[in-house]
Parts: structure tokens; sequence; C-alpha cells
């Protein structure tokens, strides 16, 4: 596994990189030696937050850890991803075409436990009426929601508007191949 650590806020010291090193390094059993894995290290106030993204071919692995100490926001995060892979194992090979490549046979031929399938318990429809990112904001905020699916008016595109953190809003659109 190839580490990128970069940090923002923080100096990334050799005491974080060789925890972030060695607690990630033990995803290795699943991964192939050529894998990269991308680490952001950020501090905000008293939040000290890790991400870690690692590509795979035809899906990308992800996981984002806050806690008041950067060490336990390491922990916290390889955790998350060793139980995302365990969950998701077979959906990950079998959906992807070559996503195998990237994987260790040992992973490969492992069988996980497991867990219950993803069911869909309810289905809603809705007229989706053009507006401008901003107007659907305020509908999002209207309803209560944390996202609001809308018709962009002026690219004539599905997009989704969301809530972050700190009173802040996102914006999803589509990338058309």
């Amino acid at each position: 596994m190839r580490f990128t650590i970069t940090g923002r806020n923080i100096d990334v010291t050799e005491g974080l990189r060789s925890a972030v090193e060695n607690k990630l390094g033990k995803l290795e059993k699943y991964f192939d030696k050529d894998v990269s894995v991308n680490v952001t290290l950020s501090v905000e106030k008293e939040r000290q937050k890790i991400e870690v993204t690692i590509p795979v071919k035809g899906s990308i692995i992800r996981s984002e850890q806050t806690s008041s100490d950067m060490y336990v926001s390491i922990d916290l995060v390889e955790e998350v991803i060793e139980r995302q892979l365990k969950k998701y194992k077979n959906k990950i090979i079998q959906s992807k075409q070559n996503a195998s490549s990237s994987f260790t046979k040992d992973y490969i031929d492992n069988e996980y436990e497991e867990e219950a399938e993803i069911k869909i318990v309810r289905s809603k429809r809705f007229g989706i009426k053009p507006m401008d990112p901003e107007e659907a904001c305020i509908q999002m905020e209207l309803l209560g929601h944390n996202f609001y699916v809308f018709s962009n008016a002026e690219t004539g595109e599905v997009n989704v508007v969301y809530k972050r953190k700190g009173n802040t809003y996102g914006l999803i659109e589509p990338e058309l191949d």
C-alpha cells in the first residue's frame, strides 16, 4: 500500500504519519501492494478529522471520522473501512469487472459473515419543478430535510442540494459520460 498523507491546519508529524501507516497498514491483507491510500488529516476547532479514500478499479472505499483526539479518529476510520470491506465484499468483487485485481487472493477467497440485504421499504413519487439551487435550498429548509432533489432551471438536469456541517450547503450535479 502506498500512502499519501496530507494535513489541513495540522502538521503531519512523524508520530501521526507512523500511526496512520501502522493502523491502516492492517488493511494491507485486503489489498494488492499497488493500491494507493489517500489520507487527509484536519483540525477544525476541537474536532480532529481523518478522511481516507482508497480508489480501486470501478469503486471507491471511503471513510471519514471525527473525534477530539486524532489517534482515536485514526483507530475509528480503520475499523469502519474493515467493516465495510467485510460487509460489502461480494458486492465489491462481483459488481465491478476486474476489481479483483486490486484485492489480495485471501480477501477474495475468504468468506465473511454477510449482513442483511439492503431493502428499500418505501418509495415516493413527486413532481419536480425547475428551480435554481438557492430556491432548492430554501425548499429543503422549509421541509426540514437534509437534502432536496430538484430540476436545475439553468441546465435542465436533476440535481441535489444537501445540508453540510456549519450551516453550509452542497450541490450534486450529474457528470454524464
